[in-house]
C-alpha cells in the first residue's frame, strides 16, 4: 500500500504534494528515494521511520499501518493537529476504544476500504437488506492474499455492519463466523461468514442474499491496491478543507446524502 499510494500522489496531476514517506523504525527502506522506489524520477524526498520529526512539514497524513502503530500515528497527528485518514482494520475492541479516544476533536477519514465500488456496494446491500427483510438468508463471502493478518477482513465485518443495521440490528447479536459438526443447522437471522486466503488476491467479496426461488449476489473484486491508494488520496484532498470531525469513506463521495 505504501508503494502505492506514493504513486498515486505522484500521478495525481499536481493537486496534492508529497511531504514524507514513513515506514516502521529500522526498515531496511529508510533514505530511499520515494520517486527512486516506485521507479519514477528521483524525488528528493527520502523515505524515514520517524513520524514526529516528519509532521510539521504535513497538512494531512495517509495511515495504513497496523493497529499499534496506527494508535501512535493518531496520537501524534492528534497532538500536532495534523487530519488523519486512516485505512487500518483488525483493531481489537480495547484498541478501537483508544483510537476513537484519541481522535476525538480532530478531523479524521476513516474507513475499512477506500474503494469507490465498495462504497457504492454498501448503499446496495443496505437498500437489498432493507426491501429483502428477514426473507433473506445472508452470507458474506471474502478472499484475500496469504499474508493478511486480520479474518474476516474490515471490509467484510463493514458490510456485516450495515446488514444487521438495515435489520435493525446488531453484528455481534447476529454473526455466525463459524460452522462445523452436526449441530450446525442455520439458525434464522443469522449473517453467516466464511474466509479464504491464498497467493496474491488483492480482495474480493460477496454478499449473497439466498431466499426461496431465488438468489441475489453482490460482488466487488479488486484486481490492484491502486483502487484503494486513489481512494485514500481523494479522501486526503478532501478532508483537509474539513473541520474537526469524524467522516467516512461515504462522506467523501457524498453518498450519504443521496
Amino acid at each position: 500500500m505504501g508503494r502505492m499510494l506514493l504513486e498515486a500522489v505522484a500521478t495525481d496531476g499536481g493537486e496534492m504534494v508529497l511531504a514524507a514517506a514513513i515506514v516502521r523504525q529500522g526498515s531496511t527502506l529508510c533514505g530511499v528515494d520515494t520517486g527512486a522506489l516506485i521507479g519514477g524520477e528521483t524525488s528528493g524526498i527520502a523515505v524515514s521511520d520517524d513520524l514526529a520529526a516528519q509532521l510539521p512539514h504535513l497538512d494531512v497524513l495517509i495511515d495504513f499501518t497496523p493497529p499499534d502503530a496506527a494508535l501512535k500515528n493518531a496520537r501524534l497527528c492528534a497532538e500536532s493537529g495534523r487530519a488523519l485518514v486512516s485505512g487500518t482494520t483488525g483493531f481489537t475492541s480495547e484498541q478501537a476504544q483508544q483510537f476513537e479516544e484519541t481522535t476525538q476533536g480532530m478531523a479524521l477519514c476513516q474507513s475499512a476500504n477506500f474503494s469507490t465500488g465498495v462504497n457504492l456496494a454498501y448503499n446496495l446491500l443496505a437498500q437489498a437488506a432493507a426491501v429483502l427483510g428477514d426473507g433473506a438468508d445472508i452470507e458474506i463471502a471474502e478472499t484475500h492474499h496469504r499474508h493478511k493478518a486480520d479474518a474476516p477482513s474490515g471490509t467484510a465485518l463493514a458490510m456485516g455492519e450495515i446488514l444487521a443495521g438495515a435489520r435493525g440490528q446488531k453484528l455481534s447479536d447476529i454473526a455466525e463466523f463459524g460452522r462445523t459438526g452436526q449441530s450446525s443447522l442455520r439458525a434464522p437471522g443469522t449473517i453467516g461468514f466464511s474466509v479464504t486466503r491464498g497467493g496474491d488476491v488483492v480482495g474480493d467479496h460477496t454478499v449473497v442474499f439466498a431466499s426461496e426461488g431465488e438468489r441475489l449476489e453482490i460482488t466487488h473484486k479488486a484486481s490492484s491496491r491502486m483502487a484503494f491508494a486513489r481512494g485514500a488520496v481523494r479522501a486526503a484532498k478532501w478532508i483537509v478543507n474539513k473541520g474537526p470531525g469524524r467522516y467516512d469513506m461515504q462522506d467523501v463521495l457524498g453518498l450519504k446524502e443521496s
